[in-house]
């Protein structure tokens, strides 16, 4: 498969994922009561909730200024990861940045048009919560690094076998 077929690829993940995020925060804002949690299992729910911030609603953007830098600042590292994506060369790489460039793309989206991003999905094991709430943007985000990593650490570059080893010179 040529490099320029596993860049559509990506792009056509990120998008994928752009939309399922949308229509999900679109969804829930549209056919739920936001004010009160529905059950799904008994370890997951649906709860509205506003995240002003970033990752873990830290650094809360509270005022307009504040507003606009943070989304400067995804939209700055969200071009990194599309930089990124575009030197990168292997098909599983490239799909994992993809997920998460269409992961901040969504959430981007919302900082955009409402000024925070929409979280609903609550997953919990009792009181314990492994995570905090999250969209579908989160989750793919999360999922693209995990799998970055995971290549990284794991399936690392191959040597070119055509290359000279230094005892070959």
């Amino acid at each position: 498969m040529s490099i320029a077929m596993r860049r559509i690829f990506g792009l056509l993940l990120a998008v994928l994922v752009i939309a399922v995020d949308q229509a999900s925060k679109a969804a829930v804002l549209r056919f739920t009561n936001i004010h009160f949690p529905v059950e799904i299992l008994p370890i997951f729910r649906i709860a509205y909730t506003e995240n002003y911030g970033i990752s873990l609603g830290l650094l809360a953007a509270n005022t307009l200024e504040l507003r606009w830098l943070l989304l400067a600042v995804t939209i700055a590292i969200a071009v990194g990861v599309l930089w990124w994506m575009f030197r990168e060369r292997r098909l599983g790489d490239v799909l994992a940045l993809g997920l998460v460039l269409g992961g901040a793309a969504g959430n981007i989206a919302d900082r955009m048009n409402r000024g925070y991003v929409v979280d609903f999905l609550d997953l919990h094991f009792g009181d314990w919560r492994p995570f905090m709430i999250f969209n579908v943007a989160d989750a793919a985000i999360t999922i693209g690094v995990v799998i970055v990593l995971a290549r990284s650490l794991f399936w690392g570059e191959k040597p070119d076998a055509a290359a000279p080893t230094a005892t070959e010179t």
